[in-house]
């Protein structure tokens, strides 16, 4: 049965090559390109005709109007298929498309084949399940992404280009999709034993590069984040950057689950399981604090309980002050003061000097009236 499918699998690539050289070209169709297309996705499930693989990129560094064939090419070969074998080898081809900056790619949107209800039509039913399921998961990562790949291009777009950097919200929502991204990626794996063939190891090994590629972005990118929330305090943006957080932690022990079930497999390029996001405990709570608004509160009743408090101590103390230090006595009495004091040289008693005011006389220096009876000459008359 398996020598007649592959026979079977033969015919048809041969046919689908020789139709493309019958037919026309026209701006959507390349028969060249197209020849090459249908060998690189061929039926043959040993392994990826990477050769091939290879001159399609070439036609497409060559110039990138061979985008538009090539993705019509593929898409008509993709809505085809009743093999997994094929639609795994598109989705792997279309996989290394994205690695090209071309505007084409980025202003793609959704991918333009649609293979969410792909069912193998030539393996048993009761075997070919795993096979159905890895080919969705693997057409949902890359629908996602390039959607994925459309949002980020136009929001550059709107933005100026890269040099304006963008707000907050919206790097929070790009961090969210990458979330999202990482999650679909990790559905995308063996489901049995039976999937152990070369073809699928190296649909695996584009599925972990493109995890430690996603990954290393996202981890680039949220400390950044969080930093700027800190430094901002917005309410909403707290509570939607603590949801990162806490998604990516959960997220962190599925990434070494995943990671530990590849290497029981055998897929070559794991080597150790990059380093989970951590966040710092001191910075969470910050967030907390900033999404509800404690951290404005104790700031407002600091100043209302310390220092309105503390300037009106102040007053009544001042006032006090005055009550009690600054006096006004009226007396008729004569104060003595340490200056009105005199000392007897002789034998060093202390005598108290008498009120000028009201006795002329003083006992150190005794008073003396001044009395004058001369009378003055009229010097008008002389």
């Amino acid at each position: 049965m398996t020598l007649w499918i592959k026979a079977t699998g033969a015919l048809k690539d041969r046919y689908s090559i020789w139709v493309a050289r019958l037919l026309p070209s026209g701006p959507c169709r390349n028969p060249d390109l197209e020849m090459v297309i249908i060998k690189a996705t061929s039926h043959d499930e040993q392994c990826m005709d990477y050769k091939n693989v290879q001159r399609v990129f070439k036609w497409l560094r060559t110039s990138p109007l061979y985008l538009q064939p090539l993705l019509y090419t593929l898409s008509i070969r993709m809505e085809k298929t009743r093999s997994w074998v094929v639609a795994l080898k598109g989705l792997m081809l279309i996989h290394g498309v994205f690695c090209f900056d071309l505007p084409g790619v980025q202003k793609m949107g959704r991918l333009p084949f649609d293979l969410s209800l792909f069912s193998d039509g030539h393996v048993n039913p009761n075997r070919a399940w795993v096979y159905n399921a890895f080919v969705r998961a693997y057409f949902l990562y890359l629908d996602q992404k390039s959607a994925f790949v459309r949002m980020e291009a136009m929001r550059e777009t709107k933005r100026g280009g890269k040099e304006k950097e963008e707000s907050v919200m919206e790097e929070l929502k790009s961090l969210e999709k990458l979330l999202d991204l990482i999650d679909l990626l990790l559905q995308v794996k063996p489901r049995s034993p039976r999937m152990n063939v070369v073809l699928v190891l190296e649909a695996m090994d584009c599925v972990m590069d493109e995890v430690l590629e996603v990954y290393e972005k996202f981890s680039a990118r949220v400390h950044r984040v969080v930093e700027r929330i800190l430094d901002m305090g917005g309410e909403e943006e707290a509570r939607v950057g603590l949801e990162v957080v806490r998604k990516a932690e959960l997220q962190g022990n599925k990434m070494t689950t995943y990671f530990n079930f590849c290497k029981e497999i055998g897929i070559l390029n794991v080597s150790d399981c990059p380093e989970i996001v951590r966040v710092d405990e001191k910075d969470i709570e910050e967030l907390i604090r900033i999404r509800d608004g404690k951290e404005m509160e104790s700031e407002e009743s600091d100043e209302e309980n310390g220092v309105e408090d503390n300037n009106c101590r102040a007053i009544v103390r001042f006032e006090e002050t005055k009550q009690t230090d600054l006096k006004t006595v009226i007396t008729e009495q004569w104060e003595v003061f340490e200056d009105d004091l005199a000392v007897d040289v002789m034998d060093g008693s202390t005598v108290t000097a008498n009120n000028p005011f009201l006795d002329y006389s003083f006992s150190l220096v005794p008073y003396v009236p001044v009395s004058n009876n001369c009378v003055l000459p009229d010097l008008i008359v002389l």
